[in-house]
């Protein structure tokens, strides 16, 4: 039987195929390069509220923890930080289209997302979910929303364990603005959000009605920045540098200065870079 491809198409075929994938993971290494070209980093982040992001009404300037991160990562790469507000369900489409250089929005690490995404080993936190209910609800365990609508945002890392341990029927939003305005107009029982936020809202008058009856945060999970697949430069560089921020309690002395509270983890974390070398920061 004549052979479908020739021993010269087959060669050339595996040739094309190497430098297409020689292309694919150096344009993939590449973002490093192109940061320092643009003396900027672009960060996507979640501007939920706080204590993680808001925007200032009158300057429209981004401020909270997220952004702090972000500026953090700039100033040790030496390149100015350019903020984007993402949302739950665009956030991994901003970062895979290059809209951003890297993600520091509220995603907690998942094996799901790292199947999509790379992300940076070193976590800078360690956040959980919890579940703001109205007061007078009679919900005092997790168990108690089986078969109760839950608000979440849409992709959350909260619906699983809700769905697979606790048995809740799930309502998911584009953004956690929406899920717990469903909340306040009695579309569902409980919001379950990223537990900083929730604890933020209680000081809050407008808040003044409603609760965090529940133990213990739900699924207490690594925070990390996300990267786009292959980029493995970029990823030790950026790993580098949040280790040194362990080292230096910066991390700590950032969240006490946001309201976001520091995490035993994250006090662990100190504990175990805390007699690191320090990271030789560019100018």
């Amino acid at each position: 039987m004549k052979p479908l491809f020739s021993a010269k198409t087959l060669t050339t075929l595996c040739l094309a195929g190497c430098a297409a994938l020689a292309a694919s993971l150096a344009q993939a290494d590449a973002t490093l390069d192109k940061i320092e070209q643009r003396h900027v980093i672009s960060v996507g982040v979640i501007l939920s509220g706080p204590p993680f992001g808001t925007i200032d009404p009158k300057t429209g300037e981004h401020l909270g923890y997220n952004v702090e991160l972000a500026k953090g990562i700039g100033k040790a790469l030496g390149v100015e930080t350019k903020t984007v507000s993402v949302l739950a369900p665009n956030r991994v489409q901003f970062l895979q289209q290059g809209k951003v250089d890297i993600l520091i929005a509220n995603m907690q690490f998942t094996e799901e997302r790292a199947e999509i995404l790379d992300y940076v080993p070193t976590p800078y936190e360690e956040v959980g979910g919890a579940a703001l209910i109205r007061k007078g609800a009679g919900i005092t365990q997790w168990a108690d929303l089986k078969g109760k609508p839950v608000c979440v945002s849409q992709g959350s890392n909260f619906i699983k364990p809700l769905q697979e341990t606790y048995g809740a029927e799930i309502k998911a939003f584009r953004s956690q603005s929406e899920s717990l305005l469903s909340l306040r107009g009695n579309g569902c029982v409980a919001a379950v959000h990223v537990s900083p936020t929730m604890q933020a809202l209680l000081s809050d008058a407008e808040w003044a009605g409603y609760e965090i009856p529940l133990p213990g945060d739900l699924i207490p999970s690594n925070s990390v920045i996300w990267i786009r697949k292959g980029e493995h430069d970029t990823q030790a560089k950026l790993d580098a540098i949040v280790r040194d921020w362990h080292r230096s309690g910066w991390l700590i002395a950032l969240g006490e200065r946001t309201g976001m509270a520091p995490s035993q983890a994250l006090r662990d974390l100190h504990e175990q870079y805390r007699n690191a070398e320090p990271l030789a920061v560019q100018p």
